[in-house]
């Protein structure tokens, strides 16, 4: 687990301990490390937290959230295959909807052993509706609410919403992630042909 974010509760008790009083979340999210200048949000730019992993390193750890309310890390979403990791602010807004059912239509020409996994911060239960409302069944859901551990890990928590930014990642059978692309106006959809071609280059 080891992302930042599991760690809040335990930060916040040693402070009032050590201060006789608790910092708020919004000053420990700000000591966390921040990215500039790479989205924006109808031209006005947007803070990321947490560090943004490279092409060519191993996927970080995160546990979510699934429709069941069941916790699982990204570990059991790839489990030795070829994940597609796409996150979104939100599922109930136009652009999120479109990029998850365009993946879900995209996914019956992809092999057997790669999945698709969309992760937003929308509760579990909103993101089953949803996708039972859009017949989605080959792309798979999961939550970041409860704990931040996925937007912190990945380097894709907008600070000024709390909302998760809009990216792309492809992750090798080895965990190794081998293409990735961090959206950079949230309101734009992703390549969706670059994610098909760098799976596809994987065997997938």
């Amino acid at each position: 687990m080891g992302s930042a974010s599991r760690l809040l509760p335990l930060i916040l008790v040693a402070a009032a301990v050590c201060a006789c009083q608790s910092p708020s979340p919004r000053r420990i999210l700000d000591r966390l490390p921040r990215q500039e200048g790479l989205v924006q949000l109808r031209g006005q730019p947007v803070t990321l937290l947490g560090r943004l992993p490279e092409v060519g390193e191993a996927a970080p750890e995160a546990v979510l959230v699934d429709r069941s309310m069941t916790e699982r890390s990204l570990h059991d979403y790839r489990d030795g295959g070829i994940l597609i990791l796409s996150s979104v602010p939100s599922l109930d807004t136009p652009v999120c909807s479109r990029q998850t059912a365009t993946f879900n239509e995209k996914a019956a020409a992809l092999a057997p052993d790669v999945r698709i996994l969309t992760v937003s911060m929308d509760l579990p239960m909103a993101q089953a509706r949803w996708c039972g409302a859009h017949g989605v069944e080959r792309v798979e859901t999961a939550s970041d609410y409860r704990y931040w551990d996925f937007g912190l890990a990945w380097g894709l928590r907008i600070r000024e919403s709390g909302l998760l930014a809009r990216a792309v990642f492809v992750v090798d059978r080895e965990g190794r992630i081998v293409w990735r692309q961090v959206v950079p106006e949230l309101t734009r959809e992703p390549d969706y042909e670059a994610v098909l071609a760098a799976a596809a280059a994987l065997g997938g």
